[in-house]
């Protein structure tokens, strides 16, 4: 097993197979590909990757070339830790992506998936309503399509954090920055049914506080979060992969469709950086086009608005 405690090797694991969907294979090569990175940079005293920036990363790959490694290799070394980069970046635990000067086309880094509205509540209402677990599944994703949370920021979730009749819950994110993130009415009444039906028989004494418990009466994983996702969605019949973050993409690219602020869907997601939130203007520039098209009276040759192809 790897060392590197600070690099989150194993969640990087978990993210390329259940956030990424990688093969086993793919998962492996790119795994190696970053723990000989993090042996490189721990061997010269850095075990924290948010202290590596994008000279320190030119340096490691002259390292590579010097070692004799194939060009192909490299290049899937590149593609490696720059996935590697995304992760820690979608986790809260970088501001500023080292990658981004590398001079290699980031080719990997494709626009995330988002669902339709109708999809993302088919998602949101697919759990079995007889199922034991029913409101627990239920309000677990209510909450991530209505506040845009992480999964880590989910399972980590106190029930001190729950304001349930303002329907609030405070989030501690990147930094243990905290950050109050509002909710509906749909998600606030599947809380109240959790939390008078189904906790209090999870709950042996060992949940620590936490506001989603397993069957062991321990704090939910984000493993099983993951879970959870995509069975509600194949039981919700939609082909495409989604994930938690596949809720949060769409969170965000729905407020914005709705005309928020790009500042406050910021603040929501919790990025440090406002440039790591302006990917969802391109997710949402077919909307735009379409308001366009409609509103604009120079948006069709004949000059009306709304002749254009809808």
């Amino acid at each position: 097993m790897p060392t590197h405690h600070g690099f989150r090797l194993e969640l990087f694991a978990d993210y390329l197979a259940f956030e990424r969907g990688l093969s086993d294979r793919s998962v492996r090569a790119y795994f190696g590909d970053v723990e000989r990175m993090a042996a490189w940079f721990g061997a010269r005293d850095t075990e924290d990757p948010s202290r590596i920036r994008h000279m320190d990363l030119r340096e490691y790959v002259f390292h590579l070339k010097d070692s004799g490694l194939a060009p192909s290799s490299i290049r899937r070394a590149l593609s490696s830790i720059r996935s590697y980069f995304t992760f820690l970046l979608e986790e809260g635990a970088l501001e500023v992506d080292p990658t981004e000067l590398l001079e290699s086309p980031r080719s990997w880094r494709t626009l995330p998936t988002v669902l339709s509205r109708e999809d993302a509540v088919r998602i949101v209402e697919a759990p079995d309503p007889d199922a034991p677990m029913a409101w627990r599944d239920r309000s677990i994703l209510e909450l991530l399509y209505a506040t845009g949370m992480r999964v880590s920021e989910l399972t980590e979730l106190s029930l001190s954090r729950l304001e349930l009749e303002d329907r609030i819950v405070l989030v501690l994110g990147k930094g243990r920055r905290e950050r109050m993130l509002p909710f509906g009415e749909p998600a606030a009444v599947s809380l109240r049914r959790y939390l008078r039906e189904v906790r209090p028989g999870l709950d042996r004494g060992e949940a620590e506080g936490a506001l989603f418990l397993n069957r062991r009466g321990t704090r939910l994983t984000r493993m099983s979060v993951w879970t959870l996702v995509q069975e509600s969605a194949r039981r919700a019949g939609i082909e495409k992969r989604v994930s938690p973050h596949t809720l949060r993409h769409s969170f965000a690219t729905h407020l914005l469709e709705g005309g928020a602020d790009l500042a406050a869907v910021q603040d929501l997601l919790g990025h440090a950086d406002i440039s790591t939130t302006q990917i969802y203007t391109h997710l949402d520039r077919e909307h735009l086009r379409s308001v366009h098209r409609r509103f604009h009276p120079r948006s069709s040759p004949g000059g009306q608005p709304g002749s254009g192809p809808e």
